[in-house]
């Protein structure tokens, strides 16, 4: 016969709680409230963040100065230390900004179904190094392992727009010198002061659409994913049919893009 307990336990199983050590988990937010901050913080300031008391709140300080995990200067304000440093040098090594992109990728393909790739830099051009098709495969001849121009691509404006200026100026001069055709934009070519004026935006916004500008019909877009430095680490590039997939501002499929960039982005920053 069973018994009530045991109906139960089988109809409304409880999922352990995994035990920790509260103390520590204090421990460590305490930390995190210091390294997210941009200045020092005193101890009135922090108890305030933590609400926790000025005097429970000491006791922890004390033990992250001992370990060499926080520091407090003259005016008995508490600040990142070496240890901080060492472990965050420590889990920046391990972070593999590549890998985070294709795993990103892989997730903004599947939950929009739109066709996705990545591409780096390889010294001149944009190459491509990870291709995802959509449900409904766009007809474009373009594919892994495919160099990519750094005029007639969104991707290539990307990473036009935030080389060193000497090196970008370099690459647009010998371009406009003698062009096999101009670049386009909204439908319409691109003198050289306008392409500049161009890039520029791109830059500031971290954006670059073609609204069927090269190939009738098929929109695409990208957005850079930016290392520790402030470097684009790779493009991530998103296309579809114009009446499929809106490139706009704004739109769903801009907003899931920059999504996806940011997250990398803050990824191998270290951010949260």
């Amino acid at each position: 016969m069973s018994s009530d307990l045991d109906t139960d336990s089988t109809d409304n199983p409880v999922t352990p709680t995994r035990q920790g050590i509260g103390s520590l988990e204090l421990g460590l937010k305490i930390l995190d409230t210091i390294a997210q901050s941009a200045h020092p913080l005193s101890l009135k300031e922090l108890s305030q963040r933590l609400q926790l008391s000025p005097s429970r709140l000491y006791k922890y300080l004390v033990s992250l100065m001992r370990t060499d995990y926080i520091v407090q200067d003259r005016s008995n304000c508490y600040s990142l230390a070496h240890a901080s440093l060492t472990l965050g040098v420590a889990a920046l090594r391990r972070i593999d900004p590549i890998q985070l992109t294709f795993q990103a990728v892989e997730k903004l393909n599947t939950s929009k179904d739109v066709t996705t790739s990545v591409t780096i830099w390889n010294g001149h051009a944009p190459l491509v190094i990870k291709w995802l098709d959509a449900s409904q495969p766009v007809a474009v001849n373009v594919r892994l392992g495919i160099e990519l121009s750094p005029f007639f691509s969104v991707s290539g404006r990307i990473f036009l727009a935030n080389l060193p200026r000497q090196r970008m100026l370099e690459i647009v001069e010998a371009f406009y010198q003698s062009p096999p055709a101009l670049p386009r934009h909204n439908g319409t070519p691109i003198q050289k002061e306008a392409f500049y004026r161009h890039l520029e935006e791109v830059r500031e916004r971290n954006y670059c659409c073609f609204y069927g500008d090269y190939l009738p019909d098929i929109n695409v877009m990208g957005s850079a994913i930016h290392d520790i430095n402030g470097n684009v680490s790779s493009v991530v590039s998103i296309m579809g049919l114009a009446g499929d997939i809106d490139v706009r501002p704004g739109g769903p499929y801009h907003r899931a893009l920059l999504s996806c960039t940011r997250q990398v982005t803050d990824q191998i920053c270290g951010q949260r």
